[in-house]
């Protein structure tokens, strides 16, 4: 069946946690993991998966829940389980030296595996997330998350994902690729990760998802010899400034790219000023491509 949306992938599948993950595999070489967040999925790397996949092997699962995997009913969608699945999937493909790029809720999600497993990583690259403690809220999100209200909003008018479609660029995406980000999210049972997301954002400590997250944020100090980039959109309403010097201020060694016209879908916004920034950097961290194909370690496209 033909897709009206720019998505040139044919997903796998794969079982966690008793449902089905859908997943982008493409490619041969060094493993990138490309974790997504909310109210995204994996096509939201599909430019990205594009560039790489000459040089490398880029990863991207849809969180259950999201994207074209399954989306059950009666699942608790919080940030251990997300963890949890994450780390079942990639036991399951049996990957090893990853490099990790995480964007939005992926940041928490991601950094949560890397943590507990560093010696796993060759390289982390942030795109406008976080995966540390804070109290900080848009009030537009916070309303989201009133009772009865928020559920309305998010599940009823899918108004989460189609804000999400203006106020998370800078510039209006392209017919087509709106209703890609939209396509998964068509009914009310299919938007239920989308609130329960933003319901397990954790603002105190009486929240079933803080511990989980302090325990992250804790972990990140394992993390500071693995070679790091920031790439960051600069108009981002939600992960703003505040939390980019945050990562500046833990990660003083990382690579940092400030695109102050772009915002929070920052691939979306500036995608050719960043895909030369990921080729120099896996050049640099993981080896030239064309010296690990002179040693036989990545097969001719």
């Amino acid at each position: 069946m033909r897709r009206e949306y720019p998505y040139p992938f044919e997903p796998k599948r794969i079982t966690v946690a008793g449902h089905a993950m859908s997943y982008v595999d493409e490619g041969d070489g060094p493993p990138v993991l490309m974790v997504h967040g909310n109210p995204t999925w994996s096509f939201y790397y599909r430019n990205l998966i594009r560039s790489l996949c000459k040089s490398y092997r880029p990863i991207a699962p849809d969180h259950l829940g999201c994207g074209l995997s399954d989306k059950p009913q009666d699942y608790a969608y919080t940030l251990a389980n997300h963890i949890d699945n994450l780390t079942s999937f990639i036991d399951q493909l049996g990957l090893e030296k990853i490099s990790l790029v995480m964007h939005d809720w992926g940041g928490a999600i991601g950094m949560g595996f890397a943590g507990r497993y560093p010696d796993r990583i060759s390289s982390l690259t942030i795109l406008n997330t976080a995966a540390f403690t804070s109290p900080r809220i848009p009030l537009r999100i916070n309303l989201c998350r009133v009772p009865v209200l928020g559920e309305f909003l998010i599940r009823g008018l899918n108004a989460f994902s189609r804000a999400a479609l203006r106020m998370a660029v800078a510039r209006p995406l392209p017919p087509e690729v709106a209703r890609g980000y939209l396509a998964p999210y068509d009914s009310w049972a299919n938007r239920i990760a989308v609130h329960r997301f933003v319901k397990d954002i954790p603002l105190h400590k009486g929240h079933v998802s803080w511990p989980v997250l302090a325990a992250v944020e804790k972990n990140l100090g394992r993390l500071q010899s693995i070679p790091m980039m920031i790439v960051w959109g600069g108009r981002d309403f939600c992960f703003n400034d505040h939390f980019y010097a945050e990562w500046g201020r833990r990660f003083p060694a990382a690579r940092r790219h400030y695109l102050a016209g772009a915002g929070h879908f920052v691939l979306e916004d500036a995608f050719n000023e960043i895909e030369p920034l990921f080729h120099e950097f896996y050049g640099a961290v993981l080896g030239k491509p064309e010296n690990r194909r002179s040693q036989g370690v990545v097969s001719e496209p």
